[in-house]
């Protein structure tokens, strides 16, 4: 348990994030397919951590534990290990996540993958073995992890991959920071309306032609702080930024500047971004936003919300209930705390009506970080309880010390 008494936002701070994560971790799986590429500001967050000690490993068990990327990039790396047998397991609620279109499709392909407990779930025994077909079908709506985790293995197959997409594409941003990636480090990729295709690497050409990569910073992780600037009205200044972003949740730019007054001045040359308040900002009358491309910063932008006390409706999110918990239940039950009645389907929230509370607030997180992160900002409007706060490291490891460099109690 964190109680965060009331406090005030610091003016004009600077904080230093650590990389993306999802670069990272993207990277971390590409350097163990060819290994010929340093990668520089690594993410320490705890699921990159856990991505690196597996992929490190000789064991013929791998539990990556809460770390939902890792489990799902592992099973297609994995599949492609010649020879190598190996369990990919994790805590309860990763057996409850479900992983069955990737591994039907890596099926359709050739690979012998096996569910040791519930079909459809991990554990998995996955056997890797040389795989030559190179069309494959998935759906486009459950996860694009699963779809980036096939274009991660592409380049490596003899024949390359045709990955065709059935259905509504979500966070097609994180498929097109995958194709950015791949094509930094001279992997061939194109993404045509349906249809994404990676191109074989040859013998002779089993080469990355970018020999040092530098991780940008985390913009989901950067969210927490414009929540903090919207509701505190102070600037805060975020190292290790570019305003043009392979991230889809940089998309965090234009929303907080549209609905909650906050402009994003950057400093090319030192990669230094300000998050500037426009004071007297006249709130929407509502919040309406499709959130199918950042599904990730729904949290961030229903408590920036609530505290404000503007209504909000949003769409797009059918992916948040196969997270690390179903994050639209536990969006309704922890937003009625701090104030906010919401209604909710499976794919949005809509908030009802706000009323003040008296009672002391104290907020589950479900084992879910960004529940944590999400709701610190809310101290900036009363005193608030965050239970299990080390879930924070799954992503952000400094997130508690940073929260604390630029707040302070009144």
């Amino acid at each position: 348990m964190l109680t965060l008494q009331k406090r005030i936002l610091k003016e004009n701070k600077t904080i230093k994030i650590s990389g993306s994560k999802s670069i990272s971790n993207r990277l971390l799986i590409l350097n163990h397919i060819f290994l010929h590429f340093k990668i520089h500001n690594l993410s320490n967050s705890q699921d990159t951590q856990l991505l690196q000690k597996a992929l490190e490993s000789d064991s013929e068990t791998i539990d990556i534990h809460h770390a939902g990327t890792a489990m799902r990039f592992l099973t297609s790396y994995l599949a492609i290990k010649e020879g190598k047998t190996t369990v990919l397991t994790g805590s309860d609620r990763m057996k409850q996540r479900p992983i069955k279109d990737l591994v039907s499709a890596l099926r359709s392909l050739g690979a012998e993958i096996e569910y040791l407990e519930n079909e459809g779930f991990p554990p998995l025994q996955i056997t890797g073995k040389k795989i030559v077909k190179n069309s494959v079908s998935i759906s486009a709506n459950v996860s694009s992890q699963f779809i980036t985790s096939l274009m991660l293995i592409g380049a490596k197959l003899e024949n390359g991959i045709r990955i065709n997409l059935e259905g509504e594409i979500t966070s097609r941003p994180y498929l097109e920071m995958t194709r950015k990636i791949l094509k930094e480090l001279g992997i061939e990729c194109q993404i045509s309306d349906q249809l994404i295709t990676v191109k074989p690497l040859s013998t002779k050409e089993h080469f990355i032609s970018n020999e040092r990569f530098t991780v940008e910073s985390d913009w989901s992780s950067a969210s927490y702080f414009y929540s903090l600037a919207a509701i505190g009205k102070r600037i805060i200044n975020l190292q290790n930024f570019k305003s043009t972003s392979i991230q889809g949740d940089s998309v965090l730019q234009t929303i907080y500047c549209k609905y909650f007054g906050i402009n994003t001045i950057c400093e090319s040359g030192e990669h230094l971004i300000s998050l500037m308040p426009i004071y007297y900002f006249p709130h929407p009358k509502e919040i309406n936003l499709n959130l199918n491309d950042a599904p990730d910063i729904a949290q961030t932008i229903c408590v920036t919300a609530t505290a404000l006390k503007i209504p909000f409706h949003l769409t797009g999110l059918a992916t948040l209930k196969v997270k690390e918990t179903d994050r639209l239940e536990a969006l309704k039950n922890e937003l009625l705390k701090i104030g906010c009645r919401t209604e909710i389907t499976d794919t949005e929230i809509k908030s009802v009506e706000f009323f003040e509370t008296t009672e002391n607030i104290s907020i589950k997180t479900y084992n879910d970080h960004r529940m944590a992160m999400s709701f610190a900002p809310f101290a900036l409007v009363k005193s608030i309880t965050i239970e299990n706060p080390e879930v924070v490291e799954k992503s952000y490891t400094q997130f508690w010390e940073d929260f604390d460099a630029i707040t302070d109690t009144n």
